[in-house]
């Protein structure tokens, strides 16, 4: 992928000898929180929290007293890595030609130079899924991606996360003026789904094919991308916004028999019920956002995430999945359902222990606890309020310099301004 512009952030080196994280309040988000605890910190994993541990003899000793320790940031659907500046095409590699792109892959296209990347984890994202978009049905797979490395081999934690669908759109402008008919929005509408619906069932079919005692199939790699979730390895993950749309796709889910996550689900509330009888999880993409129909409360989004956990339904938070752009601002999205209903503990878990379990590594990040990797982030205050902020931050035991493009700009400013004082 060509960039715009590269990063000049140099990648963390692993360290060599332990850290240890002497005197925060560490918030382990999975149980309770630690006053005055240290953070071990061996080979890039956790290895022990505990009051006044004995450091290892050759390990070194950061005092974070008065300081609050929480696990890196995760964000669950973002362009990163894979867009850099929206006007110049050569940087954007976002989504391929075409309505059918099962064989997309996110991963090779990461950019491990994005200037999106650093500007990001100063805000205490470490984590992010990298997402393929689409303007047709199917637009790939996802990757989940550590926010530090020379190349993408060294972004990736999981090469393939899941199959992205975008389901429809559903709505129909019966207003006399409109540019098309309502009978040929319908059918456009009843083609998509049936498109959809046919590039599961011709996957199927060369996986039957496959499997077969027959002659060898002929490889198709759109099909061949598709096994994964049609053995129920990989999930399908549904970006619907509508009503309509989400029941539809929870309905086409349970004829296909597959495991899907609710995506965007700006109207996800209306549907809790279902969401939860069907154990759909929902990733809320994004909470600042304006409710879709005038009669919607005005609340209704910054609410979404409150009333899904009221009604039991997994959930996490992410920001506007196109923009990477946005993804510092990740810690507010939460803030604000915070504001609106959600209990501030569970605001948290959205951005870091939810959003783990729903990408496939909730055994390896999204909380302190011993045996998982050590991305974290260390702070003075909590993050989701706009002034705390990220004053260390470490992926897989290693520090990372949280200057930034913004930080850079920042200072060569200041200077301006210091001059033109004397």
């Amino acid at each position: 992928m060509l960039a715009a512009r590269a990063s000049d952030s140099i990648p963390a080196v692993r360290p060599g000898k332990p850290l240890l994280l002497r005197g925060a309040t560490v918030h382990t988000v999975s149980g309770a929180d630690l006053p005055a605890t240290d953070v071990l910190l061996r080979d890039g994993k956790i290895a022990a929290l505990g009051q006044k541990l004995a450091a290892p003899k050759d390990a070194q000793v950061v005092d974070v007293t008065g300081r609050h320790v929480y696990p890196g940031l995760i964000s669950a659907c973002t362009g990163m890595g894979l867009t850099e500046i929206s006007s110049v095409s050569g940087s954007v590699d976002l989504a391929e030609t075409g309505t059918l792109n099962p064989n997309a892959r996110a991963q090779p296209a990461l950019n491990p130079d994005s200037d999106h990347i650093p500007v990001s984890r100063a805000n205490g994202i470490l984590t992010a899924l990298s997402v393929p978009v689409s303007t047709g049905l199917i637009a790939g797979t996802s990757t989940l991606i550590r926010m530090d490395g020379w190349t993408w081999e060294d972004l990736t934690l999981r090469a393939a996360v899941a199959l992205h669908v975008y389901w429809p759109a559903m709505a129909v402008n019966r207003d006399p003026n409109a540019a098309r008919p309502v009978a040929e929005q319908e059918r456009t509408i009843a083609e998509n789904i049936k498109r959809l619906r046919e590039a599961f069932a011709s996957a199927r079919a060369y996986l039957k094919a496959k499997e077969g005692a027959g002659k060898p199939v002929e490889l198709d790699s759109r099909w061949e991308a598709m096994i994964p979730v049609l053995r129920g390895e990989r999930p399908v993950f549904v970006h619907a916004d509508e009503q309509k749309q989400i029941e539809a796709a929870v309905a086409w889910a349970r004829a296909e028999k597959l495991k899907i996550t609710l995506v965007g689900g700006t109207e996800a509330w209306k549907s809790a019920d279902l969401l939860k009888a069907n154990d759909i999880a929902v990733i809320v993409s994004p909470v600042l956002t304006l409710p879709l129909r005038r009669e919607d409360p005005y609340d209704a989004s910054y609410a979404n995430p409150g009333k899904l956990f009221a009604a039991g339904v997994r959930f996490c938070i992410a920001n506007d999945g196109g923009s990477p752009m946005a993804d510092r601002n990740l810690p507010y999205q939460a803030g604000k359902a915070a504001a609106y209903g959600l209990p501030p503990a569970e605001a948290l878990k959205a951005i870091t222990l939810y959003p783990a379990q729903l990408l496939g590594a909730g055994a390896e990040l999204g909380s302190i606890e011993v045996g998982k990797r050590a991305t974290l982030i260390v702070t003075d205050g909590d993050p989701l309020e706009i002034p705390t902020r990220v004053e260390q931050a470490y992926i897989d035991g290693a520090r990372i310099d949280l200057s930034s493009r913004h930080t850079r700009l920042y200072e060569k400013y200041q200077k301006k301004y210091e001059q033109l004082k004397k």
